[in-house]
């Protein structure tokens, strides 16, 4: 049994009338009839049955009609809908991206993205999360794209770096650092931090930031995100090491820029490699290259 003999079927159910189906199908009349019997030897059964000189459903055929009809509308759908998700101009993208691109920088993408006349019906769905989580599930292809940090070990995930982010030191308002407009990481040595967990793709980043300067922060407690890193800071509870995202704004922290190590931090869209890209999600990863090298990057080299 396959897709033909059940579009066949369900025309000639509809006329039970042999040439004008055939007709109807632009096909010989002994090829319907024979795609029919092959239909009823696959199924054992009688399909239709001659009613002088047209044919008629048996009871068997009308049952199994209304099985096809339901079938084949599905699939028809289907197509219809993944005609629409590879369009390149009416597609969907699937994006994720961490929490501390959601703000500004994934918002600015996609408006300037849309803005172009070509991909203004392309579509998206997001998704956020830690770099480990998005990276997992990127494997398992829920996402076309990513923005997020650096994972390394990823021999199957390309990522390409798209923007640079400035990591600085954030304290309350009345912490005793307060008043500093620069510092040396050395110098908070004694100072207890609110640190980014194991699941966040800045935790080696800002590990490695301490092994520069030969430093073991005292870890008072880990987050996910930076929204509540920021939080917990402004309550004084702690301090952090944190990028310098616009959100800071909205929290009683001073943010105070690292002269001391230097470091760049960057971010990058990752993507599965060698597999598939939709027209559409072709597109806007081209576009994002183009525009985050005029926008984003500083430098042309890639730092890891």
């Amino acid at each position: 049994m396959n897709l033909k003999q059940l579009h066949y079927f369900r025309e000639l159910a509809h006329s039970e009338h042999l040439t004008n189906t055939a007709n109807k199908l632009s096909i010989s009349q002994p090829t319907l009839s024979y795609a029919i019997t092959e239909l009823e030897k696959y199924l054992g059964v009688y399909l239709f049955e001659k009613q002088g000189r047209n044919i008629r459903l048996t009871k068997y055929g009308h049952f199994f009609l209304e099985y096809v009809e339901r079938s084949l509308a599905e699939l028809e759908r289907g197509e219809k809908k993944l005609r629409e998700l590879t369009s390149p101009s009416h597609g969907v993208i699937d994006l994720a991206f961490i929490y501390t691109l959601g703000p500004y920088f994934i918002p600015e993408l996609i408006k300037n993205f849309s803005e172009q006349g070509a991909y203004k019906n392309i579509s998206f769905s997001f998704y956020q999360g830690t770099t480990k989580n998005i990276i997992q599930n990127l494997k398992e292809n829920m996402y076309d794209i990513a923005f997020c940090s650096m994972k390394y070990n990823e021999p199957d995930i390309e990522f390409t770096p798209v923007a640079e982010q400035e990591l600085v030191l954030i304290v309350a308002e009345n912490h005793p650092l307060a008043g500093r407009e620069s510092i040396d990481l050395e110098e908070t040595a004694s100072y207890p931090y609110v640190y980014f967990n194991q699941n966040s793709g800045l935790r080696p980043i800002v590990d490695e930031l301490f092994h520069k300067v030969n430093l073991t922060p005292e870890i008072i407690c880990e987050v996910e995100e930076d929204n509540a890193m920021a939080g917990l800071v402004a309550a004084n509870y702690g301090i952090a090491v944190i990028p310098n995202i616009g959100a800071l704004s909205h929290f009683p922290v001073k943010v105070i820029n690292i002269k001391k190590p230097v470091y760049h931090r960057f971010i990058y869209m990752a993507a599965r490699k060698n597999d598939y890209l939709s027209p559409a999600t072709s597109a806007f990863r081209s576009f994002v290259i183009s525009y985050c090298q005029k926008h984003y990057l500083k430098t042309k080299n890639k730092v890891e």
